[in-house]
């Protein structure tokens, strides 16, 4: 289980800091290196996913879903200095909730 929220964690760093770097080179207009590092960035992103040991796509990416909006919310507020309101939180608390129930629910 460790091995499996670590791999998640990486993910939503690998998008969110892909991203993020694609955002500035676009947005801020920063260098184009921050755009292809972000694309590369963005590439093992696609790959960390597959690492997982659950047996399906769907499950993996519909967690991986709630993970990444709770490592959004706290991206915002550490890299982005944009504190979260109580609605950021209780949206985040429920989208764990949501991914317990995807990866852990009892299945025949």
């Amino acid at each position: 289980m460790v091995f499996a929220v670590l791999l998640f964690i990486v993910a939503g760093l690998a998008e969110i800091g892909g991203g993020y770097l694609i955002w500035l080179w676009l947005r801020e207009s920063r260098p184009l290196w921050y755009g292809l590092v972000g694309a590369l960035v963005l590439v093992a992103y696609g790959i960390i996913p597959t690492l997982q040991k659950f047996p399906s796509f769907g499950r993996v990416y519909a967690a991986y879903g709630g993970v990444f909006i709770v490592m959004a919310v706290l991206w915002g507020w550490l890299v982005d200095k944009k504190t979260p309101d109580l609605y950021d939180w209780l949206g985040a608390g429920i989208c764990v909730i949501g991914v317990s129930v995807i990866l852990w629910a009892p299945r025949h």
